[in-house]
């Protein structure tokens, strides 16, 4: 086999490589062969037709299998005879593509893009901030009050009053667009609604105070522009409402009676609890947090070329999500959304492939019991339907693969933190759980660095 680096350009090589006829003849005749062993020719038992009957019978039609094979063999010797890591699928492209025959040599260019080679930071140098916050008493009475008060009892309205903040109408309802459209899901019978809770579409629930039982209001308003249903989103609507029951709510206190309600044995059981589910979110936000200052400090520690289909791939998985979300609030990308999403795309691939070298230099993988491990959490998320969902996956292997690489992610970041320096400082529980997810400032400012 002949190769020949015939251009390299930043992270692209053009090679060409020739195969020779003699090396194709003996893959040929090792396909007809095998083939002759699986077919019936008249006059002749399986496995001892001649050999020149088999090319006269099958020979073009097995000389496209034997040209594939022979590339995608030749393809991966090349790649590992010249230390060459493709970041995607090499591009090939056959001289004489369909016109070849048996005989010759077959010649053909491989064009791949490899991965760019560069030195990690020395992980001990990492100093990162592991910001947490103290479980506060107020923050464990308002999680008791919002249980107490989604576990209140609600009794009828027996006085011809109107409705009021935190009553419950029972109501009928039919809606239509203002040009008559009416669409599934504009209409129901006997629905509660709670007013003030801000279930509804804004200014509905408002319209409704002050009606007594028995009345039959108009209410007017406008879907929201971000509203998930496309064909309601930012359209102006009436609805027709009657109402036919007012519940007004009972008073429940927050005592041990409460808890033995929810199946505890005291309120010091169920405050117990609720601290420790509060303490799990915000350990969840630190984690978060935590994560995103690394991945800061690994994207300002390193520079080197990226592979541009990778970066092309991340960019188009990331703009259609863009997109369907712009297109549910009736929106569309504009040219400054497109050049910002670009920075996102290179941010991602560089922090992949940082992660990536790491997790190679480290030898950490992801083993099949790791994952499966994670297939069973994610279907303990579905009370009652976990075995559907097991069901799904156990039929669906490419699923479960899904799991892999933020499993992989997950691993190569915690061994990052064991080597890093990381001190922990106490902040408020607003600073912990406000979103500071926007990676296009961090990514702008690197962008702006190398210019």
């Amino acid at each position: 086999m002949k190769v020949s680096v015939l251009k390299e350009d930043g992270l692209t090589k053009q090679i060409e490589v020739t195969v020779p006829a003699l090396d194709i003849q003996r893959t040929m005749e090792k396909e007809l062969v095998a083939y002759g062993q699986r077919v019936k020719i008249d006059g002749f038992r399986k496995g001892k037709v001649p050999m020149q009957i088999l090319k006269t019978k099958y020979g073009r039609m097995v000389l496209g299998e034997v040209l594939d094979k022979t590339v995608q063999e030749a393809t991966t010797k090349v790649l590992k005879d010249k230390d060459i890591r493709p970041a995607l699928q090499p591009r090939i492209e056959l001289k004489d593509g369909e016109n070849f025959d048996e005989g010759k040599d077959l010649t053909y260019t491989m064009t791949v893009e490899t991965l760019p080679k560069f030195d990690v930071m020395d992980l001990s140098k990492v100093a990162i901030d592991k910001p947490v916050a103290k479980v506060e008493d107020k923050s464990v009475n308002e999680a008791l009050e919002r249980i107490a008060k989604s576990n209140r009892s609600f009794t009828k309205v027996e006085e011809a009053r109107g409705l009021k903040k935190g009553d419950v109408a029972v109501v009928d309802f039919h809606g239509a667009l203002k040009d008559g459209t009416s669409l599934p899901g504009m209409s129901g019978h006997d629905m509660n609604v709670e007013i003030g809770s801000g279930q509804l579409i804004p200014g509905f629930e408002d319209q409704l105070v002050g009606q007594k039982v028995g009345a039959h209001a108009h209410v007017d308003v406008t879907f929201p522009a971000e509203y998930g249903v496309k064909e309601l989103a930012g359209k102006p609507a009436m609805f027709h409402v009657d109402i036919k029951e007012i519940r007004e709510p009972g008073e429940t206190k927050i005592d041990d009676e409460l808890a033995k309600k929810l199946r505890f044995e005291s309120l010091d059981k169920l405050k117990e609890v609720v601290t420790k589910q509060i303490a799990d979110d915000y350990d969840q936000f630190t984690k978060m947090k935590v994560k995103r200052s690394l991945l800061d400090v690994l994207d300002e520690h390193h520079d080197f070329e990226l592979p541009q289909g990778m970066i092309d791939l991340e960019y188009q998985a990331i703009s259609e999500q863009m997109e369907k979300e712009k297109s549910q609030a009736g929106e569309t990308l504009n040219d400054e959304d497109r050049e910002n999403l670009k920075v996102i795309a290179e941010r991602r691939v560089r922090l992949g492939l940082v992660l990536a070298e790491i997790g190679k230099a480290n030898s950490i993988e992801v083993s099949q019991d790791e994952l499966y491990k994670a297939v069973h959490a994610e279907a303990r998320k579905y009370p009652g339907q976990e075995i559907q969902v097991l069901e799904f996956y156990s039929k669906n292997p490419q699923v479960i693969e899904s799991f892999r690489a933020p499993l992989y992610e997950e691993k190569v970041i915690e061994h990052i933190l064991g080597k890093a320096k990381v001190s922990e400082k106490t902040i408020s529980v607003e600073d912990l759980t406000k979103d500071d997810d926007d990676e296009l400032p961090k990514a702008k400012k690197k962008k702006a660095a190398k210019k």
